[in-house]
């Protein structure tokens, strides 16, 4: 008789013993058999589904031991058909989906990083819902934590560039540059931080072009005549725009360095018995012996102590 393991349809049938043979004992006979059902269900639930399938296997056993043999020893032709059923038909319940960890949101200093946490169902072999948080039974996994709590290294810190020097021309702005904590409350000595990594301190740039060297002129001096006609000199020079001397004038523009005057007489003659002296103590009777003026008698006479010997 077959032995049939939890069948739902447990199905008997027999296979007749074979007629014993003259010459033969009946150890030496081929194994007898039945054909039957072994009837424990196997569940193959199909991944995400709403329901599964258990199927009978039907095997050939021995009579004697009932050990499964193999199924060339039964009748086919008694061989019953292989069943199955659905299983598990109940609605898959809900789980939580739980993705992977995004990047920390600081490298230092500690950040924060996040995942996505949903609550869905299976609802196919390829088709999920996704529920209200609610839904899940479950305790709800963390959606974000703290990540990178370390203290950040020191950093350069810069400050401001200075305005760019000289005024015109090519020159430089220039900066302060610091090595700080990494909420900027501390300042550390440069070796600190990294060299190579140090912003520049100075840089090249240019307001345009300089203007051209100009002509500077002087006060006038006072008049050389006491009386009547006389000169009046100046200074005449040409500066840079930072103030030095410069021989880029161009002469063709060049201020005059000495103009005529006139002083109003006295009527009280000079006497002859009267001291040598210059007259104006300002620089123009240098000027009078520089360029030869002593030989005329009204710069002698202005310039008397300059022009002695002369």
């Amino acid at each position: 008789m077959c032995v049939i393991h939890g069948c739902l349809f447990p199905t008997i049938y027999s296979i007749p013993n074979p007629p014993p043979s003259s010459g033969h004992q009946c150890n030496s006979l081929p194994l007898a058999g039945r054909a039957g059902q072994l009837a424990s269900f196997k569940a193959n639930t199909l991944a995400a589904a709403w329901t599964g399938v258990q199927r009978q296997e039907v095997v050939c056993k021995r009579l004697d031991d009932n050990s499964i043999v193999q199924n060339n020893y039964c009748d086919p032709d008694s061989k019953p058909p292989e069943n199955q059923r659905a299983c598990n038909t109940e609605p898959c319940p809900p789980e939580w989906f739980i993705g992977d960890w995004l990047e920390c949101s600081k490298t230092c200093d500690g950040g924060m990083r996040t995942r996505a946490v949903l609550c869905i169902r299976k609802i196919g072999p390829s088709e999920e819902e996704t529920l209200d948080y609610s839904g899940c039974l479950t305790h709800r996994p963390v959606e974000k934590e703290p990540c990178n709590n370390q203290s950040c290294p020191p950093q350069w810190v810069a400050l401001d560039w200075s305005e760019c020097t000289p005024k015109c021309g090519p020159g430089f702005k220039h900066r302060i540059v610091l090595c700080k904590s990494s909420d900027l409350s501390k300042t550390f000595p440069a070796a600190q931080c990294p060299e190579e990594s140090k912003p520049p301190v100075r840089i090249r740039c240019s307001l345009g072009r300089c203007p051209p060297p100009h002509w500077v002129t002087g006060d006038w001096g006072q008049c050389s005549a006491q009386c009547g006609l006389g000169q009046q000199m100046r200074t005449v020079q040409c500066l840079s725009y930072t103030g030095q001397a410069s021989s880029d004038c161009p002469e063709t523009v060049r201020p005059p360095s000495m103009q005529q005057c006139e002083s109003k007489c006295d009527s009280t003659p000079i006497s002859n018995t009267e001291e040598c002296k210059d007259v104006n103590k300002v620089a123009y009777c240098p000027l009078v012996l520089k360029f030869k003026f002593c030989s005329r008698a009204y710069f002698r006479q202005m310039c008397c102590k300059t022009c002695q010997g002369h």
